[in-house]
C-alpha cells in the first residue's frame, strides 16, 4: 500500500467521523426507544407484554448477527457490507417509524437489528487499520466515545423527540446520520480483498444464533415471567443450553469452525473478551438501574433526571480523550487498573444513596464512575485487538462486541430481578415490626402519618415500608456491582504489552 495513501490525514478524518456516526447511531437505538414504548404502545393497540418486543427484537437481531460479520466482511468486501449495513440500517428505521401495527414495527425492528449489528465491529476495525500504531490509541478513544455515549443520551433524545414530536422520530432521525455516513464511507473508503472461496460454518453458526436468541429472550423475559417458574422460560433455558454444548463440541471438532479456536491463543484478546463483559455488566447494569431510583424514589421528572445523569457521559468523553493519549505511553494495565478503582469507588458510594441524596453528589459521583469507564474502555479495546492480525481483526471485534453485549444482557436481567425481589423480602422483614405492641407508634409524629388504625394511616405506612425496602435493595445491587468490579483485577496480569501494530495491514483510504 502506497505510503502517500496512509498520510491523507483529511480522508482519515473523513472515514473516523463517518465511522463514529455510524456507531452512534447504532449505540443511540439501543435505548432511545425505550421511552416512546407507552406512546407506541396506544399508537398500535398493544399490550405491555406484547410492547416489550419491540426493544427484544431489536436485541435479539443484533446479537444473532454480531459474530457472523468477520465471515461476511472476508466473502464480501469490508466496504461492501458496511455500505449495506449502513442502508440497510437507515432503511428499516425509516421503515419502523412508518409502521402501522406491532406486527409490523416488531419486523423492521428485527431488520434494524440485524442491519445494525455489523457496524460496530466493522468502525473499530476499519479505525484500527486506517490508523497507524501511535494514532490507534486516540482513534479507538474517539470510537469509544460514540459508543458509550449512545446510551445515556439515547433516553434524553428519546424523551424529547416523542414530547415535542411523535414516538415516529425516534426512528426518523437515523436518516439524515445514515445518509451522511453512507455518502462519506462510498467515498473515501477503498474495499479490502474479497475471498469469493470463503465458506459459512453453518451448523456453528446456526447453533451459535439458536443459543444467543433462546439467551437473550430468557434473560429479557425472564423477570415478567418469573424466570424458571413459567414453562417458557423452562424452554428457552434448554434450547439454549443445548445449542450452546453443541456449538462448542463442533467448534473443538471442525476443520472449519464457525469460531476459530486460534483467535484465543492471544491471551489479550482472551482477557479482554472476559474483562469486557463484566465492564458491559457494570455499565450498562448502572444505566438500568439509575432512572427509576431517580423518578421513583426521588421523584424526579424525566427530563431532570436524564440532565443528571448526563454529566457521567461528560466524564466518560473527557477521559477516553485523555487517555487516547496516553496509550503507547503508560502501560496499559495501569490505566485498566486506575479505571477499575474508580468505578469500584463509584459503586461503594452508591451504598449509602438515600433518597435525601443530593443532586450535586449524584452528579459529582457519576463524574468519576464515567471517568473510570473512560480509563477502562479505551485501553481494553486497543489491547484486546492491536496484538493480532488485520485477517483476524474483524471477526475478533464481532466475538469482543458479542461478549460486552452479552455482559450487558445478563447485567441488567440480573440487577433488575436482584431488585424486585430484594424489594419483596425487605418489605416482609421490615413489615415483621409493624407491630401493635411497637412502642414507636405511641408517638403523635408517628400516628399523625402512618395510624395502623386507619385505611389512610395503613397506605402511607405501607408506602413508606416499601421506599425503605426498595432503598436497601438498590444497595444491595450496588454492593454487587462493585464486587464484580473488583473481581477482574486479577485478569490484568494476564495482559502483556502490545508493540507495534500487531501484524495490522492498512486498510486503503481513497485519495
Amino acid at each position: 500500500m502506497p505510503a502517500e495513501r496512509m498520510a491523507n490525514g483529511g480522508n482519515r478524518a473523513a472515514i473516523t467521523v463517518c465511522v463514529i456516526l455510524a456507531t452512534l447511531m447504532q449505540a443511540l437505538d439501543t435505548t432511545i426507544a425505550n421511552v416512546a414504548l407507552p406512546y407506541m404502545q396506544g399508537s398500535v393497540s398493544a399490550t405491555q407484554d406484547q410492547i416489550d418486543w419491540v426493544l427484544t427484537s431489536y436485541i435479539v437481531a443484533a446479537a444473532i448477527m454480531t459474530p457472523p460479520t468477520g465471515f461476511l466482511a472476508a466473502r464480501f468486501g469490508l466496504k461492501r457490507l458496511f455500505l449495506v449495513s449502513v442502508a440497510g440500517f437507515t432503511v428499516a428505521s425509516m421503515l419502523c417509524g412508518m409502521s402501522q401495527s406491532l406486527t409490523q414495527i416488531v419486523l423492521f425492528r428485527v431488520l434494524q437489528g440485524a442491519f445494525g449489528a455489523a457496524l460496530v465491529p466493522l468502525s473499530q476495525s476499519v479505525l484500527l487499520s486506517v490508523n497507524p500504531p501511535e494514532r490507534q490509541g486516540s482513534a479507538m478513544a474517539l470510537w469509544g466515545v460514540a459508543v458509550m455515549a449512545g446510551p445515556i443520551l439515547g433516553p434524553v433524545l428519546g424523551g424529547w423527540l416523542t414530547a415535542n414530536y411523535t414516538w415516529r422520530y425516534v426512528f426518523y432521525i437515523n436518516l439524515p446520520i445514515g445518509i451522511l455516513c453512507f455518502l462519506g464511507m462510498r467515498t473515501f473508503l477503498i474495499d479490502t480483498a474479497r475471498n469469493a472461496s470463503e465458506k459459512l460454518d453453518w451448523f456453528g453458526f446456526g447453533t451459535l444464533s439458536l443459543g444467543i436468541g433462546a439467551a437473550q429472550v430468557l434473560l429479557d423475559r425472564g423477570e415478567q415471567l418469573d424466570w424458571f417458574g413459567s414453562g417458557e422460560i423452562i424452554i428457552e433455558a434448554i434450547i439454549a443450553a443445548a445449542a450452546f454444548y453443541l456449538f462448542i463440541v463442533h467448534t473443538f471438532t471442525a476443520k472449519k469452525p464457525f469460531v476459530r479456536p486460534a483467535l484465543f491463543r492471544d491471551r489479550n484478546f482472551t482477557a479482554g473478551t472476559l474483562f469486557v463483559a463484566v465492564v458491559g455488566l457494570t455499565y450498562y447494569a448502572s444505566l438500568a438501574l439509575q432512572p427509576p431510583f431517580l423518578q421513583d424514589l426521588m421523584n424526579y421528572p424525566v427530563v431532570t433526571a436524564g440532565f443528571v445523569m448526563g454529566p457521567r457521559g461528560i466524564g466518560t468523553m473527557g477521559a477516553m480523550l485523555v487517555v487516547g493519549r496516553l496509550i503507547g505511553r503508560v502501560d496499559t494495565r495501569v490505566l485498566l487498573g486506575v479505571g477499575l478503582g474508580l468505578t469500584a469507588w463509584s459503586f461503594y458510594a452508591m451504598t449509602g444513596w438515600t433518597p435525601d441524596i443530593s443532586q450535586s453528589t449524584i452528579i459529582g459521583v457519576g463524574v468519576i464512575q464515567g471517568i473510570g469507564l473512560g480509563f477502562l474502555f479505551v485501553p481494553l479495546s486497543t489491547v484486546s485487538l492491536s496484538t493480532l492480525s488485520a485477517e483476524q481483526r474483524t471477526e475478533a471485534a464481532g466475538f469482543y462486541n458479542l461478549s460486552r453485549n452479552i455482559g450487558s444482557s445478563v447485567g441488567i436481567s440480573v440487577v433488575n430481578s436482584l431488585l424486585a425481589q430484594n424489594t419483596q423480602v425487605n418489605h416482609a422483614d421490615i413489615a415483621q415490626h409493624v407491630t401493635a405492641v411497637n412502642r414507636g407508634f405511641e408517638s403523635p409524629a408517628v400516628t399523625q402519618f402512618w395510624n395502623p388504625l386507619t385505611a389512610a394511616g395503613r397506605a402511607a405506612l405501607d408506602a413508606m415500608i416499601t421506599q425503605q425496602a426498595q432503598i436497601i435493595a438498590y444497595i444491595d445491587d450496588y454492593k454487587l456491582l462493585m464486587i464484580a468490579t473488583l473481581a477482574v483485577i486479577p485478569l490484568l496480569i494476564v495482559f502483556k504489552k502490545t508493540s507495534g501494530n500487531g501484524g495490522a495491514a492498512p486498510i486503503a483510504i481513497a485519495d
